[in-house]
């Protein structure tokens, strides 16, 4: 198209997000002139294997294995590969070289984002990544651009499609964890090894991606608390239930008076409450932020085409960039992020307890709650008929330090057969 700009784009894999990617590029390549004012000409696609069959039908000759003439040879380079190398390396070359680059590889941001968006930044690229956290949901761009004149809170989601497919069902159906899990490896929800999913390990990542961009810092995976769901029992799912909540894995990024707090864990919430109703495989982000307010933002957490809709997001703000000469901001970090201390964190507790059914029971387990500073909210009892009875204790506010050492007092008593749970309240 005469007068216009013409950017060579590489891709960099070509699975279940790159083979969409590589159809929009093809199918829609008129429209995507028009709107970022480029034309984007798809110069490449860097693969392992060159006679793979793919999802989509795509031109035998733009497949390659030469990733490095790939790279070097474009203008932007969207890395759709995952894992931190070789995807690291390459677009580091590519940020080197100048060449603004897209990626979900959420791994590889939420581990070594300051240093990449410092070569970025020292080479007058960009660095996008909106497909690495929560699919096609537009959170990071709204979090880094719409809300950049406000004071932002606390960022707290739904992130992670798997678990929140398991959590649903076992709180829709009655099943145990495993049954679940194993229904959602048979639907394709969960892979072979879901340990990143459940373990929590996949939404502390994008828990370090969001605490940054929210904060304007730069936290990585590795100052992320994390817990994953696998211990939540079908019995704590039906107790919840029957107090009015609904059990969620939370990624959590809050600004505290001590610092930033970045944590991943599974929390009771009210089923009122915005997040509660999020069912499937649905991700879910609610932002508080000091003017703008309260915030939801609600989509697919997943999937080709969806995840492929973030990455075109960033393509075409990045072309836009480009074809007008405009220069981007790169992403403000502080210097020295201060975090906070995770044994300051205040929450509140949602106790399971298994005790002997005897006299001053209750006057003992409630002075160890007193010992340490820690009221109870409200209490349920149930008798097992053998002697023991099944107690859940709701606390009010306090400090993960007191809350932990409670639990520990609580285990030592000999009227505590087990704690039998301990799950935290979001969400007030």
């Amino acid at each position: 198209m005469s007068g216009v700009k013409s950017l060579k784009i590489a891709l960099l894999g070509c699975g279940t997000v790159g083979a969409q990617v590589a159809r929009i590029l093809l199918e829609d390549q008129a429209e995507l002139t028009t709107r970022s004012g480029a034309q984007l000409e798809l110069t490449g696609i860097a693969v392992r294997n060159t006679s793979t069959t793919r999802d989509v039908e795509i031109p035998a000759g733009l497949f390659t294995t030469d990733a490095e003439t790939l790279i070097d040879g474009a203008d932007v380079v969207i890395e759709l590969l995952g894992g931190l190398e070789p995807a690291g390396t390459y677009i580091a070359r590519a940020l080197t070289r100048g060449a603004s680059v897209i990626t979900g590889n959420k791994a590889l941001i939420a581990a070594h984002g300051a240093q990449l968006n410092a070569l970025a930044a020292e080479h007058g690229a960009q660095l996008r990544y909106e497909a690495a956290v929560a699919g096609a949901i537009p959170i990071l761009r709204p979090i880094a651009d719409s809300l950049a004149g406000d004071h932002i809170t606390k960022v707290m989601g739904i992130v992670n499609g798997t678990t929140n497919f398991i959590l649903d069902a076992m709180d829709s159906t009655g099943a145990a964890f495993d049954d679940v899990l194993a229904e959602a490896q048979a639907l394709g929800y969960a892979e072979a090894d879901p340990t990143a999913d459940v373990g929590g390990h996949d939404a502390a990542a994008k828990a370090a991606i969001l605490a940054s961009l929210a904060f304007h810092t730069t936290v990585s995976i590795d100052q992320v608390h994390c817990q994953g769901i696998t211990e939540i029992t079908a019995q704590d799912v039906a107790d919840a239930k029957a107090a009015g909540y609904v059990i969620k894995l939370l990624a959590i990024a809050e600004k505290t008076g001590s610092g930033i707090s970045a944590r991943v864990y599974p929390a009771l919430l009210d089923r009122s409450h915005p997040l509660g109703s999020v069912r499937g495989a649905f991700n879910a982000v609610f932002v508080e932020a000091q003017n703008a307010g309260d915030l939801m933002f609600y989509g697919a957490g997943a999937g080709g085409a969806p995840t492929a809709s973030a990455v075109m997001g960033d393509v075409v703000s990045v072309a836009r960039a480009l074809a007008t000469g405009t220069v981007l901001p790169a992403a403000s970090a502080l210097e020295a992020p201060v975090l906070a201390d995770f044994a300051e964190v205040t929450t509140r507790y949602w106790i399971g307890l298994s005790v002997t059914d005897q006299p001053g029971m209750l006057a003992r387990i409630a002075s160890v709650f007193a010992e340490h500073g820690v009221s109870i909210e409200a209490m349920n009892q149930s008798t097992a008929g053998d002697g023991t009875a099944h107690l859940r204790m709701l606390t009010h506010e306090g400090s993960e330090e007191a809350l932990a050492s409670t639990i520990g007092d609580l285990e030592a008593l000999d009227t505590v057969a087990s704690v039998t749970s301990v799950l935290r309240v979001e969400g007030n």
